[in-house]
């Protein structure tokens, strides 16, 4: 050590202040064996080992302990070379000092899993005059080296922090937006802390609206994000700002029974909107991934999308809920299509049953009649708003159904093939079917920055809105419906059910279930739940009784 740092031994554990004000570290000492080697001492020995074959348990603590201490130590040229991607690690071991203002690192190895080595950081960022700790856990993994054969650690964004994914990076400092003070549409403050879901809304919305309402920013240390829309994630505030308040259509009421709801379910999601004016009450995701999929996800919508199709076939006067529409065990159209578990129902049931029971071979069978690829895309577009460009107030995705011929075409019409849609985009078409009328979903008004809402070409035939509000009231009494909708209170209420296979996955089909109660509107998906109203039913339902 040189003469300008100080250091002492506690507990096993070295602390070194450089120069007095530079970067200060807990380097840690002793190797995985207990042999009285320091950080450098090992990483030597780790380097020097060469190999092949699985890397080994104590090889695997060896080098994450040297590689860890060299982190420590702020030496970033020696960790990075204990990796298997050296350039990518010194950058951003060198930011984790330089650009995320550490100024104190403590890191400590926990008991390796195999290959896999947990650690804690426990760290101090220093920025204009204000000290803040930022503790977290992580873990890193120990592979063999391509061409040297050594242990190293393979490098990836998250050894940093568990949340940096690729191409992301770690920051501190005054945001260029600052904080905003998001609340429902009566006033109550809505936070990532009581509504974890809207954690990504909340930045999104911060994002979009900090500089226009007005506020000072503080300082954070955040996640840069790698796409430049992506909204930037907040990990710590250093100096509180002066956050603006800034009002949503939200509803904290309906949002806690959403959140509540998700969580029974892993890989659900659900939306609420408000049929009367297009108002976004609810937006939840229970997710590994952390992905919006209730406003952003892209997945074939199943049998929900017999809405659409029905409304496209009474449009044109191929069929009336009360008029008979053969419910066939199979259908041919480029390809065989039946029923769930081959049902069929009797000669002269009306199309209404046919909806209510969610039959496959009566919508199919409509195909010919229609004689028109573009028919069930226009009436998508026309009629329901699907594939404008919505402008909601957050990133969203928009609802896609393309012209299609043959097999592709049959799909389409029972919610499959290139079909896609999310539970926003589903619970905006039970919207329109209740009140005949779309109106674009919109989480903040329009106003806040003159964006201009999607309108559609022409509002639905009042008789097909009749029609189309009395089978999905049908179908929650006595349809595919009603186990989901029993627990839901009044007797205005509807549904529809669907299940999509997606790559697939007969055993396990993407469970969807979308309904209305009042002016409450809801639709949900769980990726992987099975049929409609096993999983996904349940969390509209309890949603809906929240509205």
């Amino acid at each position: 050590m040189n003469g300008a740092a100080k250091g002492a031994v506690i507990g096993g554990v070295f602390l070194a202040l450089v120069g007095g004000t530079g970067y200060g570290v807990y380097a840690l000492v002793g190797d995985a064996d207990g042999d009285g080697k320091d950080g450098k001492d090992g990483e030597t020995s780790v380097q020097a080992a060469k190999g092949s074959g699985p890397v080994g348990e104590k090889d695997a603590a060896k080098t994450a302990k040297a590689f860890l201490a060299a982190w420590a130590a702020g030496d970033e040229r020696v960790a990075a070379d204990l990796t298997n991607n050296a350039a990518a690690a010194q950058a951003a071991i060198g930011d984790f000092t330089a650009k995320s203002y550490v100024s104190k690192a403590v890191i400590t190895p926990g008991t390796p899993n195999g290959t896999v080595v947990p650690f804690k950081v426990e760290a101090e960022i220093t920025y204009e005059g204000t000290t803040k700790p930022l503790a977290y856990d992580s873990q890193l993994t120990v592979v063999r080296g391509v061409t040297s054969g050594k242990p190293l650690v393979d490098w990836q964004p998250s050894v940093i922090h568990p949340q940096l994914q690729k191409d992301e990076k770690l920051r501190v400092g005054a945001p260029a937006n600052p904080p905003v003070k998001a609340v429902d549409r009566n006033g109550e403050e809505l936070t990532a802390d009581k509504y974890p879901s809207l954690r990504q809304v909340l930045d999104e919305l911060r994002q979009n609206y900090g500089s226009r309402a007005g506020g000072r920013a503080g300082a954070e240390v955040w996640i840069e994000p790698a796409a430049k829309e992506a909204p930037k994630r907040t990990l710590l505030t250093l100096v509180e700002g002066e956050p603006s308040t800034l009002k949503t259509y939200l509803d904290a009421k309906v949002q806690a029974a959403a959140e509540q709801a998700v969580t029974r379910f892993p890989e659900a999601s659900v939306v609420a909107v408000q049929p009367s004016n297009g108002h976004i009450l609810a937006v939840a995701n229970n997710r590994r991934d952390g992905f919006n999929a209730a406003m952003r996800g892209t997945r074939a919508p199943g049998s929900t999308m017999k809405i659409v199709t029905a409304a496209m076939l009474m449009d044109r006067g191929l069929v009336a809920a009360d008029k008979p529409a053969e419910c066939a065990k199979t259908v041919t159209w480029g390809r065989e299509f039946h029923n769930l578990e081959n049902f069929y129902l009797p000669a002269g049931t009306n199309f209404a049953t046919s909806f209510a029971r969610s039959c496959n071979t009566a919508f199919i069978k409509q195909i010919k009649p229609v004689n028109d690829d573009a028919a069930l895309p226009d009436e998508a577009k026309e009629v329901f708003g699907i594939g404008l460009d919505w402008k909601t107030g957050i990133q969203s995705t928009d609802g896609k159904v393309p012209p299609a011929t043959g097999a592709a075409a049959a799909a389409e019409y029972i919610g499959q093939g290139q079909i896609t849609m999310n539970p926003l985009n589903v619970a905006s078409i039970t919207a329109t079917a209740r009140t005949g009328v779309f109106r674009q979903p919109v989480l903040v008004s329009p106003e806040l920055d003159g964006r201009k809402l999607a309108t559609a070409e022409r509002r639905m035939k009042s008789s097909v809105q009749q029609q189309l509000v009395a089978m999905m009231k049908l179908t929650a009494t006595s349809g595919t419906a009603q186990t989901a909708m029993a627990s839901v209170r009044g007797s205005d209420k509807g549904a529809k059910t669907g299940s999509a296979e997606v790559g697939g996955a007969g055993e396990s089909p993407d469970s969807w279930f979308t309904g209305f109660r009042g002016d409450v509107a809801a639709a949900a998906i769980v990726e992987g739940g099975g049929h409609g109203g096993e999983a996904a039913g349940p969390v509209v339902a309890q949603v809906l009784n929240a509205g």
